[in-house]
């Protein structure tokens, strides 16, 4: 009986590879730039489920009985391709599909089990029809995710996501093709992400997701990650100038450095840069700079490997009028473009260098390595507080690193079929290591004078990951995702103010993620994530503390619905929960470590898409949160947590002729301190883009604030003093948002 059961198995395994079948092949290219596309969707009629096409544009279909198909391949953005080909017996077809770009319809958006609620993507479209100043202005577009401005345009956005107020980017990760954009103890902030060194017209699309379910996404990954994807190839030379209210201007070049024949090769290199000039709204002039260079190499080394190679430079230098406490507007002192001290403002520099190589294996596998390198320079001058500790010559502060920022990025995925099953087994490494020189905060005057050094040494941080991922396909319907994480940490200071030794301490974490996808039907689809994340401390807070709490652990959960109820209406619904073991958060503004709350968030995210006709779509995301602190019944609120948001707008965009939209932002009143006694006031903001589209040329014009609504883009809860007080007061203050802001664009191409 035991050999009887044996050899049942093994020709349960074996057998189906010994049946009459083959095997069809092929790599999915965009027509016009001959480069891969992944993530298109490939079915054939007799086969279900369908599957995607991975990074390199490929897909295969493996165990097919012989004879006539036709192979269906459709991606947003791009026509429908349909080819017939015929499969032999114990033979492999190869097939090769070019897709045209064409009109977008939401019926080819596919709900299937095989690229289960994979990666959520925001696409070149959409970028060019929604205003935007700077790459950061991208992040709006993630369902949900607010941003505000509140020094002028040159450092980077405050985010709002999902009840978390995350600072300059606390709980969500940045990337710029893989790159990391958070910097780890960084002078104003832990998590400090400045996307302001990515050109806006170079990025191809944007991947998001939310939530710390991803095995491949490490430090910061608890609110959820963006991924920015910049053009691998140039469709056609760019030139681009605008000019807008408040003396702003900018152009912007980007021109092909090799020929057709070579693009025909699988080769592209181009060049870009952009340079950008803004006086801005405020009642002080604040002189905004902004320069952007980029070279940019993709080809083929082999037939099988891809090489991408990036060196970029940014620069930036800008005054601005920092956040003005309500009284001194209420009184007359200042309008509310005015300023307390127009002292402010900063200088901060980027060089990137960043290669990729992604290799198709003989065994059908993939594998992917990344070099990244950054030399980073920031330097920053603010004034919170006023005249509150130094009535003489008031609060400014100057916070200071140059940083060395250097790592790689490595993962195999094998694709397998055990027990007829498909499976998607992937193993990856990481490792980034930042070096800090001279991460200072000092009291200064008019940013010449150096009043009093606060904290000043050198830091040297360490981060090495390695992970494990399989998606396993179980039938037609379900779909399993589980992974698990490791991550190590050793963090290391050298304190310039004291004659003690270097210090360091080390710490690991574990993170288990588990994801479960049902797909009902062609329209219906339902998940749970799962997961465990994390986020750093600043190494300047646990060095002193001997290492407690270097890693605070993140629990988090999504129940969901992908939604199909018309073949042009897509809907997305989640609940969602999030704890966190500690809200120990590193206030770069004053140099000090607010105390720590473990922290609850609940809430639920609805976003909605409809093509109401060819060329007119709706979008609507509506996102309600319940932050809390857990055992702080007295004050049991997180300052500036979103409460309620919804975005949405209409766009009409037909390729030539006349293209727009119209959208709003909407973020509700919300808790300004732990008793809500303070209240940050909510604000509805439309904004308006409209081009005129020919081959050779644009004409756009974009319009921040259509109806000049006065609201505030920034509000915090602050005690200050000004000259004349004799006492602090704590209040509301906040940066004003753009009044009505009114831009021409001028297009060409070549």
């Amino acid at each position: 009986m035991k050999y009887l059961f044996t050899f049942l198995l093994v020709g349960w395994m074996v057998l189906p590879a010994l049946a009459h079948q083959g095997t069809l092949q092929g790599v999915v290219y965009d027509a016009q730039t001959r480069k891969p596309l992944a993530g298109a969707v490939v079915t054939l009629p007799a086969v279900v489920p369908g599957i995607s096409t991975n990074e390199a544009g490929a897909f295969k279909f493996r165990r097919l009985d012989p004879g006539a198909y036709e192979v269906t391949v459709s991606f947003v953005g791009y026509q429908t391709s349909t080819e017939k080909i015929t499969i032999v017996d114990g033979e492999t077809t190869s097939l090769s599909v070019y897709l045209r770009p064409g009109v977008v319809t939401l019926e080819e958006v596919k709900v299937f089990s095989a690229n289960a609620h994979d990666q959520q993507l925001i696409n070149a479209i959409d970028i060019g029809l929604r205003p935007v100043n700077n790459s950061q202005e991208v992040l709006r577009m993630v369902p949900g995710l607010f941003i505000g401005q509140h020094a002028g345009g040159g450092k980077a956005e405050q985010i709002f996501l999902r009840g978390f107020d995350l600072d300059h980017g606390t709980d969500i990760r940045l990337t710029v093709d893989g790159m990391p954009v958070n910097m780890v103890s960084h002078a104003h902030g832990q998590g400090y992400a400045d996307l302001h060194f990515v050109i806006p017209e170079l990025i191809e699309n944007v991947h998001f997701k939310k939530g710390p379910y991803f095995a491949d996404k490490g430090n910061f990954t608890t609110a959820g990650w963006v991924d920015f994807r910049t053009k691998e190839r140039l469709e056609r030379n760019i030139g681009k100038v605008e000019v807008g209210q408040f003396n702003t201007w900018r152009a912007f070049a980007a021109v092909n450095l090799l020929g057709e024949t070579m693009k025909e090769k699988g080769q592209s290199l181009y060049a870009a840069s952009e340079f950008n000039y803004s006086d801005s709204y405020f009642d002080s002039p604040q002189h905004f700079k902004r320069f952007n260079g980029l070279v940019k190499y993709n080809g083929q080394l082999s037939p099988k490997t891809t090489l991408s190679l990036t060196g970029s430079h940014f620069y930036s230098k800008w005054n601005h009028s920092g956040q003005i406490p309500d009284r001194a507007v209420a009184e007359g002192l200042i309008s509310f473009f005015g300023a307390i001290d127009d002292r402010e403002g900063g200088e901060t520099s980027r060089t990137n260098v960043n290669a990729q190589l992604l290799t198709q294996t003989a065994r059908g596998g993939l594998l992917r390595n990344q070099f990244f390198y950054s030399r980073y320079l920031f330097e920053l001058y603010s004034n919170f507080t006023f005249f509150l500790n130094d009535p003489v010559n008031g609060d400014q502060i100057r916070q200071k690193e140059a940083r060395d920022l250097f790592g790689y990025n490595g993962s195999y995925t094998l694709v397998a079929y055990p027990g007829g099953h498909r499976s998607e087994t992937t193993i990856g490494v990481q490792y980034r290591q930042d070096l800090t020189g001279g991460s200072e905060l000092s009291h200064t005057k008019d940013r010449v004078e150096t009043l009093e050094r606060k904290q000043y040494g050198d830091i040297n941080e360490l981060n090495a990951g390695a992970y494990v991922d399989e998606q396993l396909q179980l039938g037609e319907r379900w779909r399993l995702n589980a992974g698990l994480r490791f991550d190590f940490f050793r963090n290391g200071y050298r304190d310039r103010l004291q004659t003690g030794p270097y210090q360091s301490v080390t710490a690991g974490i574990v993170s288990p993620k588990l994801s479960l996808y049902y797909t009902a039907s062609d329209r219906v689809q339902v998940y749970l994530n799962t997961g465990k994340g994390f986020h750093s401390n600043d190494t300047r807070v646990v060095v002193p503390q001997n290492g407690r709490q270097v890693l605070p652990p993140a629990y988090g959960s999504d129940l969901g619905v992908i939604w199909k109820p018309a073949p042009k209406l897509l809907v997305q619904t989640a609940f969602w929960y999030l704890g966190m073991a500690q809200e120990f958060v590193y206030v770069g503004d004053e140099g000090v470590v607010e105390p720590s709350v473990k922290s609850r968030r609940l809430g639920l995210d609805l976003t909605a898409r409809y093509q109401l006709g060819r060329q007119l779509y709706a979008d609507l995301d509506v996102n309600w949160a319940r932050p809390r602190a857990v055992g702080e019944e007295a004050a049991p609120y997180l300052p500036l947590a979103p409460l309620l948001t919804s975005a949405g707008g209409l766009t009409y965009y037909a390729g030539k002729g006349l293209n727009g939209s119209v959208r709003y932002r909407y973020m509700g009143d919300r808790p300004a301190n732990e008793d809500n006694s303070i209240v940050a006031k909510g604000y509805f903001v439309t904004d308006m883009q409209v081009n005129y589209t020919r081959p050779r040329y644009v004409i756009g014009l974009s319009v921040n604030n259509l109806f000049n609504t006065r609201w505030k883009e920034t509000q915090f809860a602050t005690e200050s003093r000004l000259k004349n007080e004799t006492a602090p007061v704590d209040e509301i203050h906040f940066t004003a948002g753009s009044p009505f802001f009114g831009r021409v664009t001028m297009t060409f191409f070549w």
